[in-house]
Parts: structure tokens; C-alpha cells; sequence
């Protein structure tokens, strides 16, 4: 039975791109469904967008389009603000004015919730006694955050890693089905949309980085920027890196990854690792995201699907709507549990194994030379294999758990060597050793 006609929820929602309009399409499609769900009727009030004469999606009634996304969230009638605009600026002064007249806010705006800008928001929310809802900011329709939040808010975790970004996952799974290189594959996403024209945030792992810190306060209980987070992305990650990994047993994917690191540190990272076939993330291919769980009484769990695209980012959004529609009638929101600053682990102290690839001029001796800057520096190998090509050899090596900074020492050193011709891959190995 659908709640009577005077419950009524109006909704401003701020940014109509692909997710924006996929909303706006869900809640007009299912909007008795969602009234019996949320307990009101769901009316969307207004749709802020830069260009209103912009031709949109036919789900989208025109007669809603503003170009005043500040007047739009003032409005006295609107009670929860969607925001899906993206970026720092302006979006954080339209969440704050909206938080500050006690709306709801809900949002998929990764970049501003791993800003200082989210954390004051964050503590904004909590003292206005509102809802601040970002489902939809990390992993699309994967129910991660409310997982996190709620299922497994007594459980203390040891690890959240994942595959958190669908761009560079499509980029690398084509290069370890098609023996591609990577310049290749990134044109083919983009001639697919699955990229953008600019790629940097996700190929070299800002996106992620983001929603690592994300993960941070919510898995942890820890403040943890963006800016904070160790990054490296894909873009220095070749054909024949991923080929020696097939080989190992391993494939290779740009993981986030937040661990306890004894009592107290943090550590906060995103890089591309080398992942056994054996486990789960191994097998997550083409645009999919997937997050790996480790618990100490749950044990591993592992949740998988779209990471992106508007439909699946929209249903998460929708799912926080309820919530926030729900806490409102209730007179309570989401729980907020005070968070701490965190203390990093500085990333010299951050141990794993490696892969190491160094070109060399194929001569007598040069094994030699360079097996002895790995000793010099403390960084055990575990195997090495050497491939010859034209005078010059690869040599490919993987070493036992070693230190971040003693690994950085070695390879600075190996690239003072004259006989090193180039520095290759480098990538940490996820499992092995752990």
C-alpha cells in the first residue's frame, strides 16, 4: 500500500550527466515502488545544470532544468539534496549550504569527500544531525559503504583492498588477453567510453586514491585525504611486465588497498600489484570492480560487480535516498561514528615483495654487478630469469618481503650502474609472504 498523497519528499538534484539522468529515469519509473520502500512519494523539485538549452536524455522533463544550483538548494520546499556535479568547487559550498539548513544530503562526489573540504562537511553533518550519504562514491552499485558501515561495524578489520576503478581494469585486462601494450588498449577504452579523452585520474590512480581514502574512514575510523594516499598508476606497466606475470602464475591489477599495520598505522595505497590466480581479485576482468575484506572474525570476504556507469551508480544512489527519506521521517540519520586523525605508515616502511625488470647491456660480469646492489641494500632475490635480445639482456627478478625504502635505494643505484640501460617494471606482489 503506497504512503498517502501528503507524504511527499522533494528532491533537488544537482548535475545531469549520465548518473543524473539514469536518477532522475529510476525515480520516475519506479516511483510507487520506492514510495511503499521510503515511506513518501519521491518528486524530484528541480535539476541544476550548467547549460539548461543543452539537448538531455528524454527522461529528463526540461521544465526542471535550472542554471541556479544555489537557489535551487535554498529553496525552502526541497528537503534532501542529491549532489552529482563532481570536483571540490563549487559542489562543496552547495552540500555545506544544504547541510547547514538541515537537508540531507546525498552524493557520489568522490573527489570532495577525500578533500579537507569532505572532512569538514563530514563533522558538518554531524553536528547538524543530518544525513551526508556517498554509496554511489566508491564502487557504483556495489553496497560497500553500508557493508562497511553497518553489517560489519563491530568487526575489526585488517584489510580492504580492491579493484576500485573499471578504466584501468579494462586496460589491463586486454593487455593480458591480447599481449597488447598499454598505449594501445588506453585508445581502444576510449574509442569504447570507457575512458575519457583525458585520462589521468584514472590511469594514473586518483580516482582510486580517492575512494581509498574513502575506505579509510569508513572501514577504520580514520581522516584520511586524497592527497595523503601513496599513488602510483598504470601508465609505466608494459606488455612484457604483464606476459612475465602470466608466467609467475599472477595477473596484474591496479589495486587500493587500506591495512592495519600493527596497533596503531594506517597504510593507505594505491599501485598496480602483481595477484595471485589463486585469489579471488585475480579474476575480476574487464570493467568490473570487486573489494576484497578481511576481518578477524568474519574471515575474507569479497564484494563484486559495476563500479561505474549511470544506471549501476545511480541504484546506489537511489538506495541512500530511501535511507535518507527514511531517517527523516524517523528523526535520525546514519550512524556517524567520531573519527581519528590517522597515523600513515611512511611509505619507506611499507614491506612486500617485488618485481624488479632491468635492461643491461649483455656482457661478462654484469649479473654479477647487479645481483650485488640488491645485497648491498638489503633486498633479498627470490628468482631471477634472463631473457637475451641484440646484445643487450632482461633481467627479471623478484625478491623476498623487503622494505619500500631499501627497494627505492636499490633501484636509484642500479640506475648509477653503466652497464643498466633501463629501469623497467616495478611492482609489489600481493600475497606471497604476507
Amino acid at each position: 500500500m503506497a504512503p498517502s498523497s501528503e507524504r511527499v519528499v522533494r528532491i533537488a538534484v544537482l548535475g545531469c550527466g549520465n548518473v543524473g539522468a539514469a536518477l532522475v529515469a529510476i525515480l520516475a519509473e519506479r516511483a510507487e515502488a520506492l514510495a511503499v520502500q521510503s515511506g513518501a512519494r519521491l518528486e524530484v523539485a528541480g535539476i541544476a545544470v550548467h547549460d539548461v538549452t543543452r539537448a538531455r536524455d528524454p527522461h529528463v522533463p526540461v521544465e526542471l532544468l535550472t542554471d541556479d544550483a544555489a537557489a535551487l538548494v535554498a529553496d525552502p520546499s526541497v528537503d534532501v539534496v542529491v549532489e552529482l556535479v563532481g570536483g571540490v568547487t563549487p559542489a562543496d559550498q552547495w552540500v555545506r549550504a544544504a547541510l547547514e539548513a538541515g537537508k540531507p544530503v546525498v552524493t557520489a562526489n568522490k573527489a570532495l569527500l577525500a578533500s579537507p573540504e569532505g572532512v569538514a562537511l563530514r563533522s558538518l553533518a554531524h553536528r547538524q544531525g543530518v544525513d551526508l550519504l556517498y554509496e554511489a562514491a566508491v564502487a557504483g552499485a556495489i553496497p560497500l559503504i553500508r557493508a562497511l558501515r553497518e553489517s560489519l561495524t563491530g568487526e575489526r578489520i585488517h584489510r580492504v583492498m580492491g579493484i576500485v576503478n573499471g578504466t584501468t581494469n579494462f586496460i589491463l585486462t586486454k593487455m593480458s588477453e591480447q599481449g597488447a601494450d598499454y598505449a594501445d588498449v588506453l585508445a581502444e577504452a576510449q574509442s569504447l567510453g570507457l575512458a575519457e579523452k583525458d585520462p589521468t585520474a584514472d590511469v594514473e590512480g586518483y580516482d582510486a586514491a580517492a575512494k581509498a581514502a574513502i575506505l579509510a574512514g569508513v572501514a577504520f575510523g580514520y581522516d584520511v585525504a586524497g592527497s595523503e594516499v601513496m599513488r602510483e598508476g598504470i601508465t609505466a606497466v608494459r606488455a612484457v611486465d604483464v606476459e612475465f606475470a602470466e608466467r609467475l602464475g599472477y595477473a596484474v591489477k591496479l589495486l587500493a588497498i587500506v591495512e592495519r599495520i600493527g596497533d596503531d598505522a594506517l597504510s593507505v595505497r594505491v599501485h598496480p600489484a602483481m595477484v595471485p590466480r589463486s585469489h579471488p581479485l585475480a579474476g575480476v576482468r574487464d570493467a568490473f570492480n570487486a573489494v576484497f575484506i578481511e576481518g578477524e572474525a568474519a574471515g575474507e570476504l569479497m564484494l563484486y560487480g559495476q563500479g561505474a556507469g549511470g544506471l549501476p551508480t545511480a541504484s546506489a544512489v537511489v538506495g541512500d535516498l530511501i535511507d535518507a527519506v527514511r531517517n527523516r521521517q524517523a528523526g535520525t540519520t546514519a550512524p556517524t561514528p567520531e573519527r581519528m586523525p590517522a597515523r600513515l605508515l611512511p611509505e619507506d616502511d611499507l614491506c612486500a615483495q617485488y618485481y624488479v625488470s632491468v635492461d643491461v647491456v649483455d656482457r661478462s660480469g654484469v649479473l654479477a654487478a647487479v645481483t650485488k646492489v640488491f645485497g648491498d641494500h638489503d633486498v633479498s632475490i627470490r628468482s631471477m630469469e634472463q631473457e637475451g635480445h641484440a646484445g643487450d639482456a632482461r633481467l627479471l627478478f623478484v625478491t623476498h618481503v623487503a622494505r619500500e625504502g631499501d627497494v627505492r635505494a636499490t633501484l636509484a643505484a642500479l640506475a648509477d650502474l653503466d652497464a643498466v640501460e633501463e629501469i623497467g617494471g616495478v611492482m609489489r606482489i600481493i600475497g606471497d609472504g604476507e
